[in-house]
């Protein structure tokens, strides 16, 4: 099922970047309908919101996102435009929290600092599928290419695929694909700056996991929020 949404959506994005609209030259050979698409990549720094008190992290926990954004401009001077786009990215989040399913197949949880286990290493990944939505104000024209840019969205995340890792005095142990999770992340964010760099954050409107609140050391409402540095190529 899920490898079928990531083919049908390819498909979408594949049309979506080549229907073009017709390009229109005025006597100095400068496009006067153009657009602003562009392919992204963007690296962050992930924070886990909404924690319970006895839940922290520790590390560097990262993301990498990439993806391409098609442009609809909204007016004659086309520096106000809507944009959607289709993109993907890697998650990593590092924490005391030692997730894992029962042999019944239910999620559950630890908190290693209260337990007591010894670890090096704990953290969980996401891989998901992502479609952002932008409203765009720049300040760009047919002819200059570097400008500013204030981007605001919002973007729906599907979940393709999920695992845990851990290392310390319970071994080494890695599980994939738990229903810990819950399968569509979305939220809201900005992007702004001057050409290629620009300042990117994303606050997620949902949690992250769906385990139940009485299966562990409080509630597990975490949410995601991501910022760092996004870089836009023409």
């Amino acid at each position: 099922m899920k490898l079928s949404l990531f083919v049908l959506i390819g498909l979408f994005c594949v049309t979506t970047v080549y229907t073009q609209e017709s390009i229109v030259v005025d006597s100095s050979g400068i496009d006067t309908r153009y657009r602003e698409d562009q392919f992204y990549f963007a690296v962050t720094y992930n924070l886990l919101a909404n924690k319970p008190s006895n839940v922290s992290q520790s590390g560097f926990s990262s993301g990498f996102h990439l993806g391409f954004i098609r442009d609809f401009p909204l007016n004659k001077s086309r520096n106000l435009g809507l944009g959607i786009g289709l993109g993907a990215s890697i998650n990593s989040y590092n924490h005391n929290i030692y997730l894992y399913e029962t042999d019944s197949g239910e999620a559950a949880y630890i908190n290693l600092r209260e337990s007591d286990i010894s670890y090096t290493k704990n953290k969980f990944n996401t891989y998901l599928l992502e479609i952002p939505f932008e409203l765009r104000w720049r300040t760009s024209t047919a002819s200059e290419y570097k400008f500013w840019r204030i981007y605001t969205g919002f973007k729906v995340g599907y979940v393709l695929a999920n695992s845990t890792v851990f290392k310390g005095e319970l071994g080494d142990k890695k599980q994939t694909n738990l229903d810990a999770f819950n399968d569509f992340q979305y939220g809201i964010s900005l992007s702004a700056g001057y050409n290629t760099w620009n300042f990117h954050v994303y606050y997620s409107l949902n949690p992250i996991l769906n385990v139940a609140s009485n299966s562990g050391p409080g509630s597990m409402d975490m949410s995601a929020i991501k910022f760092g540095l996004i870089f836009y190529v023409l």
